[in-house]
């Protein structure tokens, strides 16, 4: 069974050395539907809204009510959610936890319960979260050992479009052909979906 610290050391290596063969893709197909990456909202709806995130970063956290609140007023979104672990180890393992979660069929309650950790995230609180939701460690543990090829790919992907767009940090957002990289209030991201949307 797949260890908490080979979940870590496994996706670490992934996201520090992408393999040789994964050529980094930045074509708008490759960025809005790759499929392994998560979507929410509106599978079919017009606009695409792809956020590049990290479980540790405070503005992905405290920002991410309002887009979820966005995209569910407007119900006509799909949004992309990309892990882009850039804060360590513990990013590592809160993005790799949750997309096993995923693999289960409960992302979205692995999103939001890890989302909505208070103060500094360890890997304990993040355990803590996903148990709180009836994802213990040892389901988390035995689906990404199941599904690590799958989700390291994702990892790997997701790091080399961000790095090949010259992402500097979480949040960034791309829609339509725009990117918007830091945080958006609540203006700029309805501005950033009526402009992908004309």
């Amino acid at each position: 069974m797949l260890t908490r610290r080979h979940m870590l050391a496994t996706a670490a290596l992934a996201l520090i050395a992408p393999s040789a063969s994964s050529a980094v893709e930045l074509t708008q197909n490759a960025l809005y539907f790759d499929k392994d990456a998560p979507v929410l909202g509106n599978p079919k709806g017009d606009v695409t809204l792809v956020e590049f995130f990290d479980y540790q970063c405070g503005y992905c956290k405290s920002s991410h009510p309002m887009v979820r609140r966005i995209v569910k007023e407007d119900g006509n979104i799909r949004l992309v959610l990309k892990d882009w672990p850039i804060f360590g180890g513990v990013s590592v393992f809160a993005a790799q936890a949750v997309l096993g979660a995923a693999q289960l069929g409960k992302y979205e309650q692995a999103l939001e319960a890890v989302m909505a950790i208070k103060g500094r995230v360890n890997e304990e609180a993040v355990e803590q979260a996903l148990a709180s939701v009836d994802l213990p460690m040892d389901r988390i543990a035995a689906a990404v050992n199941e599904h690590n090829a799958r989700i390291s790919g994702l990892l790997d992907r997701n790091y080399a479009q961000a790095t090949g767009f010259n992402l500097v940090g979480t949040p960034s957002f791309v829609t339509g052909t725009s990117l918007y990289p830091g945080v958006l209030d609540e203006e700029a991201l309805k501005k950033a979906i009526a402009k992908a949307r004309a």
